[in-house]
């Protein structure tokens, strides 16, 4: 029976972990896996309805990576190009799961209200717990806009939608997302906290 040679790595030195994992080490992998599961798992949870969609996502993400450790670029931040993985593997599971999805519209009613104060004591764990109420759809396109930076233009692109009908899943994402922070927080005062958004 041959035993697979382990290849030199200090865990610490992340370089080295990647060459490792390069060569298929699996004690390697497992290093890498460890040390960027916690940050993968909160990327992952961002696009899924529950712990365990998440973890089929970060799971084959990670399988991905290490497929395409030979493309990183050493010179560039690991964290940045493992997040591009994960994202572009989290929109590929919300089309190959939620591409026929319908809808129904929002009522149109009076704007949603909340205050700075209420929003700056709302942990993130907590709003990432409201978007999760959103449905597949409106969870993917706010995610997508406001946290990874996608233009709508890009969006609709991604998941094969027309632009319209991204720009009006936006916006009624925003909505609901509203109406679930007052049920959640049940705020007083009258100012608006506005959700970001970008014309691009």
């Amino acid at each position: 029976m041959f035993f697979r040679k382990s290849s030199p790595f200090a865990d610490h030195d992340l370089l080295s972990v990647i060459q490792a994992c390069r060569a298929n080490d699996p004690r390697a992998q497992r290093t890498l896996f460890k040390q960027f599961f916690g940050y993968a798992k909160s990327i992952c949870l961002r696009y899924t309805s529950s712990v365990e969609e998440a973890e089929d996502v970060l799971n084959e993400g990670f399988l991905k990576a290490f497929q395409h450790l030979e493309s990183y670029d050493e010179t560039l931040p690991f964290k940045a190009w493992l997040r591009t993985i994960l994202v572009n593997t989290a929109i590929s599971h919300y089309r190959k799961n939620h591409r026929f999805e319908q809808h129904a519209s929002l009522e149109t009613g009076e704007q949603v209200a909340f205050d700075d104060d209420v929003v700056d004591q709302i942990a993130a764990e907590e709003i990432l717990a409201l978007v999760q109420q959103l449905s597949p759809t409106y969870r993917t396109v706010f995610m997508m806009h406001v946290v990874d930076g996608y233009s709508l233009h890009e969006i609709a692109g991604i998941l094969s939608h027309n632009e319209a009908t991204v720009r009006s899943n936006f916006a009624r994402a925003r909505q609901k997302l509203q109406i679930l922070v007052k049920q959640a927080y049940h705020t007083k005062t009258g100012s608006v906290t506005p959700i970001p958004y970008h014309e691009n």
